[in-house]
């Protein structure tokens, strides 16, 4: 039984993440920090969890737990890690982009590795700090990585995806609010959104050159998962593109490739990625669904965890999705 810390655990991420370590059976939650909440109970701001633990937030974390996972806005990581001095035998699970880059990676001693399982398990494996990836880089990353490591990224990728809006944190705003995103859906920083970088590195760490990514992110209507759909020329058959993404993610057990078209909802409310393949005229066409606050962020970050200290991958993440 390993003890477990979440930094930042009033918002959306933190609030899964709360709920997966609760009923992990290998780890006991011992505490979750916050600034302005000290002595709340945690089900006052997660009413869902009435029954289930009598937790309450503090100011001050364990900096000898054995893992502490940082569910902070991005930027804040690492002042919060300047503050806070963990022991050497604690390992960091970082939910923020401020240590995803080659060149961002190290904070003084601590060397953090990309946490995505998919391309990186024997490093996740033996890694003592995670940056856990982001949600559009998950699914992009999830639908190029067996095209990218075969060398067959030749020509420009075009890509969109459209995001729930949970997204974009509990925080309100302008663009998250119930009367604007009702019935309504609309485009944000096309070409230019901050994943990209993250994309590329980590479909270039499979030694070939990667061609144009041009990355359209949408915001949706509904509040969790993303759905994207991605293009790009390819020479082959489709026989091939079915056995080349299926020998890739033959031995995961999260990632899988379904000849059905795919939806939101058979992957809401659980940690899998479901790709789906279709060829029209020499282009394949990838479509990569997933949920955002699950396998692209706290049930990605507890499959890190569990690869960390040797658990196994699927523990504490048999769930249910919400489809019927």
């Amino acid at each position: 039984m390993i003890r477990a810390g979440v930094i930042g655990g009033s918002g959306y991420t933190g609030g899964e993440l709360i709920r997966l370590l609760l009923h992990h059976p290998d780890v006991r939650l011992d505490f979750v920090f916050s600034r302005t909440r000290k002595g709340e109970s945690l089900h006052k701001t997660f009413p869902d969890l009435t029954g289930q633990t009598n937790l309450t937030y503090v100011d001050r974390p364990d900096t000898e737990t054995d893992v502490v996972f940082l569910c902070l806005g991005h930027g804040n990581s690492g002042r919060f890690l300047e503050e806070w001095t963990f022991g050497a035998n604690t390992r960091i699970i970082d939910l923020s982009n401020e240590f995803r880059g080659v060149d961002t990676r190290w904070f003084g001693k601590r060397e953090f590795i990309y946490g995505l399982p998919e391309c990186h398990l024997d490093a996740i494996s033996t890694a003592r700090n995670i940056a856990n990836p982001g949600c559009f880089a998950t699914a992009i990353e999830l639908a190029l990585l067996p095209l990218a490591t075969a060398g067959l990224l030749k020509e420009a990728v075009h890509i969109n995806a459209v995001t729930g809006s949970t997204g974009a944190g509990a925080g309100l705003s302008e663009t998250s609010h119930f009367s604007w995103r009702n019935n309504n859906m609309s485009v944000y920083k096309p070409f230019t959104h901050q994943h990209l970088a993250e994309i590329r590195e980590t479909l270039e760490s499979k030694g070939t050159a990667i061609p144009d990514l041009h990355f359209l992110p949408n915001r949706g209507n509904f509040p969790r998962g993303i759905f994207a759909t991605l293009y790009t020329a390819y020479a082959g058959s489709f026989e091939q593109a079915v056995e080349l993404y299926t020998a890739y993610y033959k031995d995961s057990p999260f990632t899988f490739v379904t000849q059905e078209p795919v939806n939101l909802k058979q992957v809401v409310n659980t940690n899998t990625a479901h790709l789906h393949l279709h060829l029209y005229e020499r282009k394949l066409l990838i479509t990569s669904v997933l949920d955002n606050l699950l396998k692209g962020a706290s049930g990605q970050a507890v499959e890190n965890m569990n690869l960390m200290f040797g658990f196994p991958r699927e523990r504490g993440l048999t769930l249910k999705a919400i489809g019927f």
